[in-house]
Formats: structure tokens, sequence, C-alpha cells
């Protein structure tokens, strides 16, 4: 007999599916822990009636010692749990950032490929990536936290808490692996989880994770509708090759930095900073006759003849 929590994730995990189109073959992020086996053992149930294959795929970072045991561990787990393959594959942890950027960018590159990919966020996961968004400043995208469907990536359990996937794998007689790392408190992630979410909560009496990723979900929602209105705007201003800046004049800030960052982006600017979103916009609302603002790159976005445009500029000798 299934259990409820078995139940939830199965539930989750069929209305994501039905949300999108999936392909023949459906691929799993597993890591060893409770998230990732709870979510494969509903991917293979749902897939299995929906005519998937279901693959495991883990990716051992080669940081701890005896991370292959653990990798190995966590594909025969998902096989025992009714996958059809798994598979583990090793990468090198290198590159800016600290420990915990590398490693995530290195396990991306590892899962890409495919079609889709289930990755195991739950919807405490989510409540940690708002409130870093808060606490960075980094505008309503990141406090909008993580898209459900961003493909390739699926994330099916964002509204399916932590403990309901823990009671998951109990229900399931499985014993999930808990990574050393979760609990090192020199990540900012594992701060956020042991001591300031719990004190939120205890603060504002509970619901604290659920209300984080309700107002992503609601930002998520705003964000689609201003993209889709700045899209428009992009178009009429005359989209990548310039922008007419009595079109973008015309219109409120908001949508006009949106333009902005999307004309930037398909320009070639990379690492584009609020400060340089904000100095752009400059060149249209508080025009004066001022120089052009330089980009990361060896960009350079200026304003002449009533329209912007991104020039390349001559890397220095010593650079």
């Amino acid at each position: 007999m299934t259990g409820p929590a078995v139940a939830a994730v199965r539930r989750a995990v069929r209305g994501f599916l039905e949300s999108v189109t999936g392909p023949h073959e459906l691929c799993v992020a597993v890591s060893g822990g409770a998230d990732s086996l709870a979510l494969a053992e509903a991917a293979a149930h749902v897939g299995r009636h929906r005519g998937h294959v279901v693959r495991a795929l883990v990716v051992d970072h080669g940081l701890q010692e005896g991370s292959a045991k653990v990798a190995a561990d966590a594909a025969a787990a998902a096989k025992a749990l009714g996958v059809d393959e798994a598979e583990v594959r090793r990468v090198d942890v290198t590159g800016p950032g600290g420990p915990e950027a590398a490693a995530r960018k290195a396990r991306y590159r590892a899962l890409a490929g495919h079609e889709l990919v289930l990755l195991g966020h739950t919807l405490d996961d989510q409540a940690e990536t708002v409130l870093l968004g808060l606490g960075r400043g980094s505008g309503p995208r990141s406090v909008a936290g993580m898209r459900p469907h961003d493909p390739p990536w699926g994330r099916p359990l964002l509204a399916v808490g932590r403990a309901t996937t823990r009671a998951a794998c109990a229900e399931l007689g499985v014993e999930p692996w808990d990574d050393p790392h979760n609990a090192e408190p020199r990540f900012t992630r594992v701060r956020l989880r042991t001591e300031v979410l719990p004190l939120l909560e205890d603060v504002l009496n509970g619901g604290v994770a659920a209300a984080l990723a309700r107002t992503a979900a609601q930002l998520r929602e705003d964000n689609e509708a201003l993209d889709t209105m700045a899209d428009m705007i992009f178009t009429r201003a005359g989209g990548v090759e310039g922008l007419a800046v009595g079109v973008l004049e015309a219109e409120p800030a908001a949508l006009r930095r949106r333009v902005l960052r999307r004309w930037l982006l398909q320009s070639g600017v990379r690492e584009l900073t609020d400060a340089h979103l904000r100095a752009v916009d400059d060149l249209v609302a508080r025009w004066r006759g001022q120089g052009g603002v330089w980009l990361p790159g060896n960009l350079e976005a200026r304003r002449a003849h009533g329209r912007l445009c991104v020039v390349s500029q001559p890397t220095t000798r010593g650079e």
C-alpha cells in the first residue's frame, strides 16, 4: 500500500509531466539524498504508465573521500526504486566563485544534453533561493526563484516540502545519503537552512517557506507578463542592431530596463550588473550629452543620432 508521502511525490510528478510535452526518455538527476531518491521512484512509477524510459543520472563531483562509492550506491538505489537505467558521470570541479558555485556549474554541464532532466529541488530549496535573492538585492528575477520548467530542467517538487521527501523514503524503506557538505556552516545555503529559516519560522509562527514559494510564483507570473510587453517594445524600437531612443523614452522605467537588458545580453554583454543596466538607462532617461557606458567584454553602449548601439573597443596593451 502506498503511503501518503510517496503518493504526494508521485502526484507532483504526474502533474508536472501532464503540463509539459515530455520526451520518450525521461532523465532524473540523482544524488542519493532523500529529495532525488523520492523523485526517482515517482518518475519511475509515473513514467512507466506514460511510456517513458526513465534514466537516473548520478554526478560524482569527486570532492569527498569515497565519492565514487556514494555515486555507485545512489545509482543502485535508483535502479532498486524502478528506473530503467542508471549512469554515473564523474566531473572535475574547478573554476571561480567558490566550491558551491563551481560544483553547481560542473553538475549542470554533466547533466546537459537531454531534452528533459528532472531535478529534486523542493519547496524548501525554493524558499532558500528567494531569501538569497532578497539578501543580495538581485532584483525580481532572482526573488522569483526557480522555474518549474526551464528547459531542459524540470522541477516537479517545488510545492513539496523536504519533510515529505524524507517521509517518502521512509515509506519506501530507503535510507538516503546525507551529504556532509549540507551541515557545513561555511556554505551560505546551509546557514539559511539551519539558522535563518528556522528563526523566521519561529518569529512568524510558521509557514514561511510556503509563503516565500508563493511569493516567487506570483513574481514569476508578473515577470512573464512584463517580459511579453518588453518583447513587443524591443521589436518596435528596432531590435538587436540598435534601439530607437524615442520609443524607449515613452515607456515606464521597469519596462524600459527589461528591453535594455534583453538588448545588451543579445549584443554579447556578459556579467551584466544592475549598475551597468542603470548606467545605460541613463543614456535614455537622463541624457545630457554624456559619453558611452563601458561594459564587460570590451564593449561600449553609446547614444548617437537618436539611437543606442553597442560597439566593440580594442583591448588595450597589457590587458
